[in-house]
């Protein structure tokens, strides 16, 4: 099972307040454990939503440019993690290990998502789109080890 580790923008995020040594030192110690331990498949940090944009499709057929940044930080998302597991427990025994001194606030919350697996998706998934989603996954490795 895939999960990706959701972490909220703060204002320091969004501020563009970079992480000191010590907190990537520690962030960096927490993701080579995961690496040992076989569940990490990818974690990134996001820019600031003042670099970003959002895109807004109308019921009329147009299509919204906005640029950032957006006015609710507690809506925005400063990074991700993603793990397989065996289980949502131990996604989250994996959370319990998460390293607090990475977040300059006494108090927050990571969300946790189950990625979807092909087989969730029934007999709509049929055997032929599977085949594509396959292809594309292994073109998109390739690209991503190329990059």
């Amino acid at each position: 099972m895939r999960f990706m580790i959701i972490v909220p923008a703060t204002h320091d995020s969004e501020g563009g307040v970079m992480p000191t040594e010590a907190q990537l030192a520690d962030m960096t110690a927490y993701n080579e454990e995961m690496l040992r331990a076989g569940v990490l498949v990818a974690g990134e940090g996001l820019h600031p939503s003042s670099r970003g944009a959002r895109v807004t499709y109308t019921a009329d057929g147009e299509v919204v440019v906005t640029d950032g940044p957006f006015a609710e930080a507690k809506e925005l998302i400063a990074g991700f993690t993603m793990i397989e597991v065996s289980s949502k427990q131990e996604a989250i025994e994996w959370l319990r290990k998460w390293p607090r001194t990475c977040v300059n606030d006494p108090e927050f919350t990571l969300e946790l998502r189950q990625v979807f697996a092909a087989d969730d998706f029934g007999d709509e998934f049929t055997p032929e789109l599977r085949e594509r989603e396959a292809k594309m996954r292994e073109a998109a490795d390739r690209t991503a080890a190329q990059g």
